[in-house]
Order: C-alpha cells, then structure tokens, then sequence
C-alpha cells in the first residue's frame, strides 16, 4: 500500500470576535510542515469542520496558499449530509487546486444500512470532477455513523484510483486490523497510541491531532514504527476528557499563545479539573 507519512489534524484558531484566525491558522499549518509533517489536513473533526461556514472555508483555503502551503500539502475536509452540499465542499477545494479530500460520512440520519451509505458515498465521487481523490472517514464515535469493512472494500473497488486512503479513528484495534486484511486501500490510524502497531502490519500513517503538538515525534513513529510512550501517555490523559478543548489548551500552554483556547460553540472549555489533568506535570514531555 502506498506511504502516507503523517498530515497533522489543524486546530482551527479563532479571533476574539469568533471569525476563524486565518493568520495563525496559516502559520500553524506552515510550523507543523517544517517540523516534520508531510502534508495537512484541514477542517476535520479535530479542526472544528462542522461548524465553520463555506465561506470562511474559502478564506482559510486561499490564506494557507497565500501564505506559501502548496495545495498538493492540503486535505481538506468535508462534513456535509446532502451530498449536493459536500459536492459543492469539493468543488470549492479543486477551484483553490486542492484535489484530495477526507470525507465523513453522513451523520444526521442514525443507522442507515450499507446500501444507503454506499450509494451516498457513490454520488459524492459521481459528482464531482475524476481528479478528486478520496480518504474515508471511519470516527463513529463523533459521527454516529461508521463505516463497516465491507463498504470500505466496495467502494475501492467501484472506484479505482479515486480513494486514496481510509482513516480509522475508531480506535478498535481489531477493526483497523480488518481494514489492514483487505489489502486494497492504504490505512492510516487516527489514535496515537496504536498507530506503531498498525505500522509493522503495513498502515500508511495517520491524520493526526496531537501532530498539532509533536510532528517531528509522530513522523518517528510512523518511520520507526515504535511507540513513544510518553506521548501515548498523554494520549490518554486527552482522550478522558473533551478533546479539541484540551488539544488547544496544550497548544496554548505550548506556543505561550492563550489565543488558541478559543472554541466555536457548542464547544466549550475545559473545567478546571479537566484542564489540570492535561496540563499538569508530564504533559509535553520528550
């Protein structure tokens, strides 16, 4: 299966009146590259995606490229139910020359058998233009909705050459082992602390959250495919309680940059002892 490496999951800053900070976003996602990452991933589930609009999706898009973020380093994101409104996401990202996409499911509708989903999925690639490339998106736990193996294997198969990748955030370590049995399409892991194991099973890699705080660390992993236990350590510590807020308070506490507290509603910061747990002693470690 072919290499992915590492994309870090942006966090997505905001102003103090709540408008996406399209400065600090571009020199995040610029500071994650020249630490290590080999591209970057922007307005997933860890970015706040669902909640920005389409045309600070716009803005953000033409601001890291402004800034000096080639388009061929930017995954973007698409959170949509009607597939009319993520054609239309996909869209916009190929006029900006972004061809590669991370595409969630539908999430409103709970339930819905794999017939459904596979045909949702079908008129997305049907709809929109052949040099669009594809990573499905495996998060049930956020979404509501996940995707079983056996539709990650026939869409690959119906559509040859358009899914570059699927991510499996489930954290289900048999089921990223099932996706890796297929042997069909790259697998990159969304948690941390197994993606060293995924690695020596053949994984491509991952789209990372805590790559926002350690690219340079996570690139090892996937190069040595060894685990670094203090950040898996910290993982878990960030898992236990609501993840962007924590994500960002780290950062914060990290950069010296209080502005990258600031949630999009509904989010909400951290109580003080959610906010102790990850930023207390250990946290950041080598």
């Amino acid at each position: 299966m072919q290499k992915f490496g590492i994309s870090t999951a942006l966090l997505t800053p905001f102003t103090q009146n709540g408008d996406v900070d399209v400065s600090r976003l571009s020199a995040h996602a610029l500071s994650v590259l020249k630490k290590g990452a080999d591209c970057v991933t922007l307005f997933g589930t860890t970015g706040e995606g669902a909640s920005i609009g389409t045309e600070e999706r716009a803005a953000a898009i033409e601001a890291l490229l402004t800034a000096g973020c080639p388009a061929e380093k930017i995954i973007l994101g698409i959170a949509a139910n009607a597939t009319s409104d993520a054609i239309q996401q996909v869209d916009e990202g190929q006029r900006f020359g972004v061809n590669d996409f991370l595409l969630l499911p539908p999430f409103y509708f709970k339930g819905p058998d794999e017939v459904g989903l596979f045909d949702w999925h079908m008129e997305v690639f049907q709809g929109t233009n052949a040099a669009a490339r594809y990573i499905l998106y495996h998060i049930p736990q956020v979404s509501g909705v996940g995707l079983p193996v056996s539709l990650v294997a026939r869409l690959v198969v119906a559509n040859q050459g358009r899914i570059r990748a699927v991510k499996d955030s489930s954290g289900d370590w048999d089921n990223a082992c099932e996706l890796l049995g297929l042997d069909t399409v790259t697998v990159l892991i969304g948690d941390e602390r197994i993606l060293h194991r995924a690695v020596e099973l053949g994984a491509g890699g991952a789209i990372s959250g805590m790559a926002n705080l350690y690219a340079d660390r996570m690139k090892r992993i996937v190069e040595a495919a060894q685990e670094d236990t203090a950040l898996s350590e910290e993982v878990t510590r960030i898992v236990s309680v609501p993840v962007i807020p924590a994500l960002k308070s780290v950062l914060a506490q990290q950069s010296g940059d209080p502005a990258w507290e600031r949630l999009r509603p509904p989010l909400t910061p951290l109580d003080a002892a959610s906010r102790a747990l990850v930023l207390g002693d250990g946290a950041g470690g080598a």
